[in-house]
């Protein structure tokens, strides 16, 4: 039975031989498959690309007379190019696309097949990158702003944010899009991405925070990412803690503030400059003694 077994499988390689037995793809990719078979005997002869663990149980997705199973007809097709030989072609494969498939083609009493495993996998995440949607500058102003992550590579990728802290990590947000605004910045913090699928994960660098005041809804802060400086907030620090006089083009007057001499001051020093104002209008007159009229002011 073995003998037989044997015998058939090597009559079956020379009839139909294909490129690869296994063929390995990433979720959302397309893979071809070329086989050569004896044209001589079976060019006008149905073929076939079924599914299943066993040859003589395998379901038949399509043939070469242009039957195609529902679910995959428009991802899949077979093409009979006769002396040039038999292509198989899958795209857009998904997960449950991994299994057993069979290329075969009628014979009377025992099909010519071949097996091929297909194992589909997700592409593996890459190091996500951390950038800010909006400038930097207005976390100077209290302004909520955005910081984005992403991977160049990866398939159904999962995003989370954390927060770093003793003795273990918090998860932050949910999300690739790290939202900070007044109302949850409160102390000097570092966070960091995620990006994993059921292939692998990989961790962004940190984005630093620093809290230079905080308050519910004028508050001022800055952050930085891994190998970067942050923005300056110096002058809007100066402007949070002094309120610059206004110009107005007039002389001002204090208030006057019980226990003060301002408004004394005031008064005298106005009296003495009406005094030299009068005693210089006299001698502009030609007046022959100002000193005689100084008894007068």
């Amino acid at each position: 039975m073995r003998v037989l077994y044997l015998l058939l499988l090597c009559q079956t390689s020379v009839q139909l031989q294909c490129d690869k037995t296994v063929i390995q793809a990433n979720v959302g990719s397309r893979f071809s498959l070329f086989c050569q078979y004896q044209t001589n005997r079976y060019l006008f002869s149905k073929k076939y690309w079924c599914r299943g663990e066993s040859r003589s149980t395998c379901v038949i997705l399509m043939d070469s007379d242009h039957l195609t199973n529902r679910e995959l007809r428009h991802r899949s097709q077979i093409i009979d190019a006769q002396r040039r030989g038999l292509v198989i072609i899958m795209t857009d494969l998904k997960l449950e696309d991994t299994g057993v498939y069979w290329v075969g083609i009628d014979k009377i009493y025992a099909d010519i097949m071949t097996s091929i495993n297909l194992i589909v996998t997700f592409v593996a995440v890459s190091k996500p990158m951390v950038w800010p949607l909006g400038s930097m500058g207005d976390t100077c102003w209290g302004q909520p702003v955005t910081v984005h992550c992403a991977s160049a590579q990866g398939t159904s990728v999962q995003y989370t944010w954390y927060q770093s802290t003793q003795p273990q990590d918090i998860q932050f947000q949910s999300s690739a899009d790290l939202h900070l605004h007044c109302g949850i910045v409160e102390e000097d913090s570092q966070y960091y991405c995620t990006a994993s699928n059921d292939v692998s994960s990989q961790h962004s660098g940190m984005v630093s925070l620093q809290v230079l005041k905080p308050s519910e809804e004028d508050c001022i802060y800055s952050f930085a990412m891994e190998g970067q400086s942050s923005y300056d907030c110096s002058d809007r620090l100066k402007t949070s803690t002094s309120t610059p006089l206004r110009s107005t083009g007039h002389l001002t007057e204090e208030p006057y503030q019980p226990g003060t001499n301002s408004n004394l001051s005031s008064t005298v020093n106005q009296t003495h400059q009406d005094r030299h104002y009068r005693h210089g209008h006299c001698c502009l007159f030609g007046m022959r003694s100002c000193a005689g009229f100084s008894w007068l002011l």
